[in-house]
């Protein structure tokens, strides 16, 4: 099994004032190209519909999310360059770069296959550490999951899943419940996050909306081998709530194995 993604790299230049306020950069990004392509006839890239898709699935998620921290709190001037990351999951490259630049010139776009083998590592692993590097928020059954490993490992097993049934090879031919039963036997050994609370306005409705999240990181602990695929694979899909707009980005390290 290989997920695989674009991963691309765009470079434009602001034709006026654009203002990133701290922690929503992802927020900007989301105003311009969702106004930008319902604009241009392509709804559908930006709020997904359809029928389609793995069972149960209220909200198809979007083919793309951005990569855009580096310009939290920053203000770019009028004729001046700014980048960010834009990782695609399907063939929707041309029409998301044809609407950003209805918003900014686009200076380049810089583009690299990346493909993610999901099946287990061959050799042993012991203990890793996972940064949080942006907001993140993770829940089990409806409750903050506080950073246990479980509950990291069903979100970016599902989120990696519900996007190759969607946009990539098909559903991954795995055993869900018996990869949860093994997820809840790796233990937390260090934990140093904490939560930031940013809230977001509604354009549409004027209201206001939490997209916080746990940032730090935390160490885990057993078997982990099987496990490290799906979370290398969550470093560019991103994983939790928000993710689109640039939360839920995570970094595995692995501290101790055997090979």
């Amino acid at each position: 099994m290989t997920f695989r993604l674009l991963a691309c790299r765009f470079e434009l230049r602001a034709r006026r004032v654009i203002r990133f306020p701290q922690g929503l950069a992802g927020n900007v990004l989301r105003g311009a190209l969702g106004k930008a392509l319902r604009e241009s006839g392509h709804t559908q890239i930006f709020e997904p519909t359809g029928t389609e898709g793995p069972s149960g699935l209220a909200n198809r998620p979007r083919p793309f999310v951005f990569r855009c921290s580096e310009l939290n709190g920053s203000v770019v001037q009028a004729g001046k360059n700014f980048c960010f990351g834009l990782h695609i999951f399907d063939d929707s490259l041309d029409p998301l770069t044809r609407a950003l630049a209805s918003w900014a010139d686009v200076i380049s776009v810089q583009q690299q296959p990346v493909a993610i083998p999901l099946n287990p590592l061959p050799h042993p692993v012991h203990q890793i550490r996972v940064d949080f590097q942006t907001p993140t928020e993770l829940k089990a059954n409806s409750q903050s999951a506080n950073g246990a490993f479980s509950a990291l490992l069903a979100r970016a097993r599902d989120r990696v899943s519900t996007l190759s049934a969607l946009y990539g090879s098909g559903p991954l031919e795995i055993d869900f419940r018996a990869l949860a039963d093994r997820a809840a036997s790796i233990e937390t050994t260090r934990s140093e996050l904490r939560h930031v609370s940013i809230h977001r306005r509604s354009r549409g409705t004027g209201q206001t909306h939490p997209i916080g999240g746990l940032v730090g990181f935390a160490e885990y602990s057993g078997s982990l081998a099987e496990f490290i695929p799906y979370l290398n694979a969550a470093h560019w899909t991103g994983v939790g709530r928000h993710c689109t707009w640039g939360n839920g980005q995570i970094t595995t390290t692995i501290l101790n194995s055997e090979f």
